[in-house]
């Protein structure tokens, strides 16, 4: 059996019998007004993050979840949608298609502005979109990229590119480890499928989305997730897994290179009115501005005893200027 069919039988068990325990999302529930989330979703929630971030979500956008889970995200994507078909959520596994549609049946008696038609359910495959070219705002996952090794994921996030208009947003969320993954974890089948072996260091993971195109990454929140520990697996020290949330953006590639925001900021304390880096940033006396990895390297470069780059937060939400 596959690594992949594995992972089919094991989200099938989940679908027909809820397991709380099957992931661990670390990212506080959205509390909007009028939205009410049935428990039996919250449950299902076989998640390690959020995808849903109301600044991605203006102007009716046309909006994909692959991986539909219990239906949660497809649920709080669809009360910023609220029109027919305006979310269309992809699953590989028929019983969790079939929960999630129960569910909204659910989801409708709790949320009198919610209707199970704003949310098309379809069979399809992530290395295999049912979805048109060029079709969709927002695309997102939540904790399903890992489970891929590297070539589906390849695969994956092409076929996520492939489906986004242009300047379209595809927001993740997965596992990731800096630490050497045992070869044995990443090769036992089932501990993919439960999202605990198949995580990649954060900057390999960065650098398979912008391989495929994406000019423009967001690191908007990076959080403890799990530890693997000798008592319970076969390793030889703690190894320690953090969820990170990122926003791609399909922008066209700058000819130096993608821009990724890991949360760096710079401070201009000189005693002009301003600085120009005269590319297109322009720092202002004691004013912080969100810039990208790159510009921050650049600015670095110049040896400036009046500029000051902060280290990475990876938690960026928008701002600043590349």
């Amino acid at each position: 059996m596959s690594y992949l069919e594995t992972t089919k039988n094991v989200y099938k068990k989940a679908a027909e019998t809820p397991d709380v325990g099957l992931c661990c999302t670390t990212t506080p529930i959205w509390q909007l007004p009028g939205l009410d989330i049935p428990e039996i979703m919250q449950d299902m929630n076989y998640g390690c993050g959020s995808t849903v971030h109301p600044r991605d979500l203006v102007d009716n956008p046309k909006i994909l979840y692959v991986g539909v889970g219990g239906g949660m995200e497809l649920l709080q994507f669809a009360y910023f949608s609220r029109q027919e078909s305006g979310v269309i959520g992809v699953d590989v596994v028929p019983e969790m298609i079939e929960a999630s549609r129960n569910n909204f049946k659910i989801a409708e008696e709790l949320n009198p502005w919610f209707k199970s038609n704003f949310v098309d359910l379809r069979m399809g495959d992530a290395l295999n979109l049912p979805i048109e070219d060029e079709s969709i705002d927002v695309a997102a996952q939540n904790c399903l990229f890992n489970i891929f090794k590297k070539e589906e994921l390849k695969q994956a996030l092409k076929e996520m590119y492939r489906v986004l208009k242009p300047h379209g947003r595809l927001v993740l969320s997965d596992p990731t480890c800096e630490q050497a993954m045992p070869q044995h974890l990443r090769e036992n089948e089932e501990l993919r499928a439960l999202c605990i072996s198949g995580s990649l260091p954060l900057w390999d993971y960065i650098n398979m989305i912008t391989e495929v195109g994406f000019g423009t990454v967001e690191v908007r929140a990076k959080r403890p997730y799990r530890i693997l520990s000798p008592n319970k697996y076969n390793v030889e020290e703690l190894i320690f897994i953090e969820s990170v949330e990122v926003c791609a953006i399909k922008d066209p590639m700058p000819a130096d290179g993608p821009c990724v925001f890991t949360g760096k900021s710079a401070i201009y304390y000189g005693n002009e009115d301003y600085f120009d880096d005269k590319k297109g940033h322009t720092l202002l006396p004691n004013q912080p501005l969100a810039v990208c990895d790159k510009t921050a390297g650049a600015l670095a470069n110049l040896e400036r005893n009046d500029i000051f780059i902060s280290e990475s937060t990876y938690f960026y939400d928008g701002g600043g200027c590349c």
